[in-house]
């Protein structure tokens, strides 16, 4: 039975120490070591996704009461339905085009979601509109149309007292849930406006009165009567149908950013807090003082003739305060072990493509020391602390001078010594 060599740890002189683990820095240890960096870029790309899987969804989802949307959101099926019915519906792409209509006799139907109409252009639209159907006006859009309403919040569920001889809502005598309610003050009740849909004492979910000129105005409180997704609820479709389909004509009319009057759209300064613009004033200036006060003067700090010499000796001793200041034992002995490993190769004239076994088991060769040995200090000897790291490296020393002493002349053998004219 031969016995085990000796461990690949274990230093020369020594027979008890325990094995370790190459020096090199694995690819596992390499993770450890950037595992935050790693966590925060795992974070930005999850974040990055979820992002883009939102606005797709978003973007898939359609123009909010598109007339050509079938989402949930759209309001094609309402479209559908009136064009079944005889009704020809347009869908106006700026207010130019709604204004036409509107002259011609075609019923309006306006949702301004993000409020780019202004009174001007609503009371335009009013005036020459015989019938002006507004869902979800805003407070701009209430102001311009119909000054005595008010809003009122949240309708509480679903509403079944009609409360008004308005025909569309006597047809669809109910509404279901998701609405949003309107307040009639003394002014609007005696400028003949009428609240449809009561609840309680909270309000209506649709208003109705005159407009400016000789038309018909009806304001809905929400979209949710003429949505794909709630249209089929109680008697949501009738009510839609009924205002949509009032005439032969409909002009469905979504704003787009064209119809925003960029006379009028706020600045910069309007739209920020008041403190924002001294206190960014005042990090401008104490930028500029900290500049001037750390800075140490203007032009050129050092005037030298380039590239500058810097002796070896002072790069090595740098380096090495580097190492020994983050305690980097492992890095720094593979720094010494490379440079032996090239120089033992160079004195073993071996060729550049050898490896470090190779290296390591032709020094073994030379010295008559134990390969495991040779290979230990010269590969896999992990040090544990200072100590083991001066240990090793006077090690590599040892190992580099017995090579070179090995190969030097006057270590040549008994019967070349015979010989004084024979070269080695």
């Amino acid at each position: 039975m031969t016995a085990a060599p000796p461990s690949a740890a274990a230093p020369s002189g020594t027979a008890d120490a325990v094995p370790a683990d190459a020096i090199t820095p694995t690819f596992r240890a390499g993770v450890r070591r950037r595992r935050i960096w790693i966590v925060f870029a795992v974070v930005l790309v999850l974040g990055a996704i979820a992002l883009l899987v939102l606005r797709g969804g978003a973007a898939g989802a359609g123009q909010r009461l598109g007339a050509d949307n079938p989402a949930p959101l759209g309001a094609k099926a309402l479209v559908e339905v009136l064009g079944s019915h005889g009704v020809e519906v347009e869908a106006a792409a700026d207010f130019d085009t709604a204004l036409t209509a509107a002259k011609s006799g075609a019923t309006v139907l306006v949702f301004d979601e993000f409020g780019l109409l202004d009174e001007q252009r609503l009371s335009r639209l009013a005036l020459f509109s015989d019938r002006l159907v507004v869902v979800e006006p805003g407070f701009t859009a209430l102001e311009a149309l119909a000054p005595g309403v008010r809003m009122a919040g949240a309708a509480s569920g679903a509403l079944d007292d009609v409360a008004c001889e308005l025909p569309a809502a006597e047809n669809a005598g109910a509404l279901s849930t998701g609405q949003r309610l309107f307040t009639l003050d003394d002014e609007a009740t005696a400028d003949g406006w009428q609240g449809c849909f009561r609840d309680g004492e909270y309000g209506f979910a649709v208003a109705e009165g005159p407009s400016s000129g000789d038309g018909r105005i009806v304001l809905v409180g929400a979209s949710t009567p003429f949505e794909n997704g709630r249209i089929t609820e109680r008697g949501n479709a009738a009510l839609a149908i009924g205002l949509a389909g009032a005439s032969d004509e409909l002009v469905w009319y979504l704003p787009g950013p064209l119809d925003a009057d960029p006379d009028q759209a706020p600045t910069l300064g309007e739209l920020t807090p008041g403190w924002v613009s001294p206190v960014l004033a005042l990090a401008i200036v104490v930028t500029v003082v900290a500049g001037i006060w750390r800075g140490r003067r203007f032009g050129p700090l050092v005037v030298e003739n380039l590239p500058v010499h810097v002796p070896a000796g002072e790069t090595a001793v740098g380096r090495a305060r580097l190492y020994a200041r983050n305690a980097a034992r492992t890095h720094a002995l593979d720094q010494l072990r490379l440079g032996a490993i090239a120089r033992i190769a160079t004195a073993l004239r071996l060729p550049r493509t050898a490896d470090v076994s190779e290296i390591a088991a032709a020094a073994a060769a030379a010295t008559g020391r134990d390969p495991w040995q040779v290979r230990a200090v010269l590969v896999e000897a992990l040090p544990v602390g200072d100590r083991d790291l001066v240990r090793l490296a006077n090690e590599l020393d040892d190992l580099e001078h017995a090579v070179r002493a090995t190969l030097a002349p006057e270590t040549s053998t008994p019967h070349d010594a015979e010989h004084p004219g024979r070269r080695p």
